[in-house]
């Protein structure tokens, strides 16, 4: 009888162990939305660039740089006197320095793009450099912004929706 209690009692302790080294995947709980940093059915944060009698609205890329930014414009729009240089974008400085994400891209007409962590520039043709890019405008080419950015400064007013 003894043998057969001590068979008994190692048996549990084997299935004890083997339960808890078990290769099978646990499942969980579904994750609460009120743990989640976005919510389901909310629209992401877009910029509105306001530019003569036109308003753009640009997607913000996934970045430290573009949150930053649009973190900076939730306490108010930023209005910039925007400059052309070289024919293909026009520029403006920032009042502050924002976090940079640097990478080798090629630029194109609607990129809105971060340089030397402290000056904005729209491109409304292509350039290829070392650039962190903060947004895309929306449904807009080439033709279109050359003509109503212009060849002259112009003044934006940048702003989150």
């Amino acid at each position: 009888m003894r043998n057969i209690v001590l068979m008994a009692l190692f048996f549990l302790v084997a299935c004890s162990d083997a339960a808890s080294h078990s290769t099978q995947p646990e499942t969980q709980a579904p994750k609460s939305s009120a743990s989640s940093t976005s919510k389901v059915g909310e629209a992401p944060v877009k910029l509105k660039i306001h530019v003569n009698d036109t308003t753009f609205t640009a997607t913000l890329e996934e970045n430290s740089s573009a949150k930053a930014f649009a973190e900076f414009l939730t306490q108010g729009e930023l209005t910039l006197d925007m400059h052309d240089y070289g024919s293909f974008e026009k520029v403006a400085d920032l009042p502050r320095s924002f976090p940079r994400n640097d990478k080798q891209i090629d630029t194109d007409a609607g990129d809105i793009i971060l340089y030397q962590g402290n000056s904005i520039t729209i491109y409304y043709d292509k350039n290829s450099w070392n650039f962190t890019r903060l947004a895309r405008i929306d449904n807009v080419n080439k033709k279109r912004l050359q003509q109503i950015l212009g060849k002259r400064n112009v003044k934006a007013t940048f702003s989150v929706e």
